[in-house]
């Protein structure tokens, strides 16, 4: 798998760098080839599991990259996407080979938690869904930025043509936004209902939690700012990796975390 996405990514970059039609087809099929073959890993991890195994930081991260390649193949079918599908990709690709090096398919370690095993999986899946949105905003609003700067210079180039406006990446952004904002706090909201099930209060100061709510508002920011057209694109796009970047930084704190290493006994 992690060959076959190698060599699409060859021919994907080969598209951005220079207009190759054949290149294009190339890469694409191949990209389909990888999620066929990522379907087919979590289908056997389904079946020897017994469930969809999304519970341990590699099964995440896994599902999270099998997304980010659905969208740049959807992605792909559009006119001057050829950037925003090749970053796409390779985070997809970063994320699949560090998994692959630093994690391990090991063992559930919440499968003691019988009593909120449904919210549990709830809160997961919209938050890995949410992840997701919030990355395709940041890819459109760092395009956004580079092409501002490319135009404020007043520098011409074959690449400059081949990206969106930047009304469109702007509006991408907003679109991406507006999906994985209410993701994203229905994840908290669902996290929150859970630690109340199990009566854990003294997780609702985890610093994940913190974290999470901290990006939230940030987003939300976004959104009202947006909606009541106070602030530039350009400013736009700034607050967009600003949320991302605190995303990041959240998953980063999952070692320190005692939400996610909490096994409900």
């Amino acid at each position: 798998m992690i060959y076959v996405f190698a060599l699409s990514l060859l021919f994907v970059f080969s598209d951005g760098i220079r207009r190759n039609a054949n290149a294009k087809r190339t890469g694409t099929g191949l990209l389909v080839v990888v999620l066929l073959l990522q379907l087919v890993y979590m289908g056997i991890r389904t079946w020897n599991e017994g469930h969809l195994p999304i519970f341990v930081t590699y099964d995440f991260l896994f599902l999270f990259s099998f997304i980010l390649v659905l969208i740049s193949l959807i992605l792909s079918r559009y006119q001057r996407s050829e950037f925003a599908v090749l970053l796409l990709d390779i985070i997809s690709f970063a994320v699949l080979v560090l998994n692959k090096i630093w994690m391990e398919p090991t063992d559930n370690p919440l499968a003691n938690w019988h009593t909120v095993h449904g919210l549990l999986l709830i809160h997961i899946a919209l938050a890995n869904l949410g992840f997701v949105a919030m990355t395709v905003a940041a890819v459109f609003s760092g395009l956004y930025l580079f092409l501002h700067r490319k135009l404020k210079v007043k520098k011409w180039n074959d690449t400059i043509r081949r990206l969106p406006s930047l009304e469109m990446m702007d509006r991408y952004t907003h679109k991406a936004l507006l999906i994985g904002t209410p993701l994203l706090g229905v994840s908290i909201v669902v996290a929150v209902i859970s630690i109340i099930a199990e009566q854990r209060w003294r997780l609702l100061l985890d610093t994940k939690v913190l974290m999470t709510a901290i990006a939230l508002c940030v987003y939300i920011v976004f959104l009202v700012s947006k909606r009541l057209n106070q602030r530039s694109g350009l400013v736009m796009a700034k607050w967009a990796l600003v949320g991302y970047t605190l995303l990041i930084l959240n998953f980063l704190l999952n070692s320190w975390s005692v939400f996610h290493q909490w096994t409900g006994e």
